[in-house]
């Protein structure tokens, strides 16, 4: 009588199913930091329950230790206009962002403002949604 079991039972671990969730799980994180926005200076935004703009044209940030960027290019307050009219002059529908430190004086914030009003640029101040 011949009682062997025939089912063996392997030890062994397939890693092809291991793989493809790392495999997955890496392009899940690529596609997503793809999509955090970065800016050259770090400003801590005031807060507001306002909504995002969705059309993003031109972003000028200013820092806490009055440092001023356009679109991750870090310019000096002279150049600060002439910058800006150069990133807008391609759109005629363009937007300027103003991302400000909430430490800064107003009066800084107020300098770009009235750069945007003299040469007709919309305007939208960022806030943070929090």
């Amino acid at each position: 009588m011949n009682l062997r079991n025939r089912n063996k039972i392997s030890a062994e671990f397939n890693m092809s199913s291991m793989t493809d969730l790392v495999f997955l799980l890496l392009i899940f994180f690529m596609l997503t930091s793809t999509l955090v926005t970065s800016s050259a200076l770090d400003v801590i935004l005031p807060k507001s329950k306002a909504q995002t703009v969705k059309k993003s044209t031109v972003t000028v940030t200013i820092s806490k230790d009055l440092k001023f960027s356009i679109n991750d290019d870090i310019v000096s307050i002279n150049d600060l206009e002439i910058s800006i009219l150069q990133y807008v002059s391609n759109d005629p529908e363009a937007v300027l962002i103003l991302r400000v430190d909430e430490s800064v004086p107003t009066g800084e914030a107020v300098r770009i403002m009235d750069i945007a009003y003299r040469n007709k640029i919309k305007m939208v101040l960022a806030t943070d949604p929090k």
